[in-house]
């Protein structure tokens, strides 16, 4: 990888003072020589997605922002809400819930509680996950909100929080409704926020059987049995929706999602996926080239107790890229001219961006990582008399 050490100015004085910035240039697998990369898939699903877990980086799309009924795909943000309920400390893993007869009597896929029943939360989750039991969705959702609807508001209100823009939902389960919608980039968003932030508990997810009540169930995700690097997420259907499969899978550290909506039938939606799958991990890569709050650069402050402020980012920094072009990356920072104090810890004071030929593959705010204050009287005056005379005589004594 190349580290251009170029500052670009949006204008005004040059007062920046740039240190060497260095990437982590640690790949996660052995590089190759560069491997030309084919056209895409062309799956006959009405949409779906190949997203990156880590750049979020989507790889392959076709008609992503489409509205599309999610049937049972629906659940994974039940799963959400219910697992931020977990960490949030409102709910425990062996807390009993008493099944009403609206759980009970739920339509579709269910795990088979019995009304009045008392079932242990994980066993309600594991039923949900892995049987993709309406009933159980509902049970958890009375009993964490009160009734339905109400928990339904948390999975919207979530969905907006995760900048799920073509999303609402109406249920808790999937079934179909005229204001239940959501589109194949929207799930790749939740399927990547759920596995990020909850990853104690997507262990569920690759669980390829459960046992209640003397019913044992399969996990109707088939790429479970087919692949060992499948470990979740979800399959839905109903008629309207078709068939559909939100997958993640990890080979080498690379983690991609795909979600597939409006299959044909339970065989093609799992061969659609495995083919987005292949695809990725056959012809793309991905690393991280930064760590959050790594200092990458320094720029000078004005009128300020400290000369130089640290700059960095303030999340882990990853790319995804075709396999082999590694070393053609190319690093460039712009920082903000004649930055003056005071200046607060987490302000944004430039951009890093990543080049790949011409293409842009990435691009991050640089911050300060400290705050500066400003110097007193008599360092702030010295200071506006050096930025005077430096725009009187065209330069600065940085240079």
């Amino acid at each position: 990888m190349r580290i251009r050490h170029a500052l670009i100015f949006r204008g005004g004085i040059a007062v920046c003072l740039l240190l060497a910035l260095t990437a982590m240039a640690q790949p996660q697998r052995p590089t190759a020589n560069a491997v030309p990369v084919p056209a895409a898939p062309q799956l006959g699903a009405k949409s779906y997605v190949l997203m990156d877990f880590h750049s979020g980086e989507l790889l392959v799309e076709k008609d992503a922002n489409s509205r599309v009924d999610p049937a049972s795909i629906t659940k994974v943000m039940t799963g959400y809400v219910v697992f931020n309920e977990l960490n949030g400390g409102n709910l425990a893993l062996d807390e009993v819930v008493t099944v009403s007869n609206k759980a009970r009597q739920a339509i579709g896929s269910r795990m088979f509680i019995e009304a009045s029943s008392k079932v242990r939360v994980e066993d309600l989750i594991r039923g949900m996950v892995i049987q993709s039991g309406n009933d159980a969705s509902i049970a958890l959702a009375e009993h964490i909100a009160g009734d339905e609807a109400a928990f339904v508001g948390l999975m919207n209100h979530y969905a907006v929080q995760l900048g799920m823009q073509n999303t609402h939902f109406a249920n808790a389960t999937g079934l179909p409704d005229e204001n239940h919608y959501t589109t194949a980039r929207d799930v790749a968003v939740l399927s990547t926020a759920l596995i990020r932030d909850f990853p104690e508990y997507y262990r569920w997810y690759a669980e390829k059987e459960f046992t209640y009540n003397g019913i044992r169930q399969h996990n109707r995700n088939m790429l479970l049995w087919r692949d060992p690097a499948v470990d979740g997420l979800k399959t839905g259907h109903t008629e309207a929706a078709g068939y559909c499969l939100a997958a993640s899978a990890m080979r080498d550290g690379m983690r991609l999602i795909s979600i597939v909506m409006g299959a044909a039938s339970e065989e093609v939606r799992a061969n659609e996926s495995q083919a987005l799958l292949n695809y990725g991990f056959r012809f793309f890569e991905t690393f991280q080239l930064y760590e959050a709050e790594q200092e990458l650069a320094k720029a000078r402050v004005w009128k300020a107790k400290e000369d130089e402020v640290a700059l960095g980012l303030t999340d882990n920094f990853y790319v995804t890229i075709p396999r082999g072009r590694y070393e053609e990356l190319d690093a460039q920072l712009e920082l903000t001219p004649q930055l003056t104090a005071p200046v607060g810890q987490g302000q944004v004071i430039g951009e890093l961006r990543i080049h790949l030929g011409q293409e842009i593959v990435g691009r991050r705010p640089l911050v300060a990582l400290t705050e500066v204050s400003q110097s007193g009287f008599f360092g702030r005056t010295v200071d506006g008399m050096r930025l005077w005379f430096g725009g009187l005589f065209g330069g600065d004594d940085d240079e």
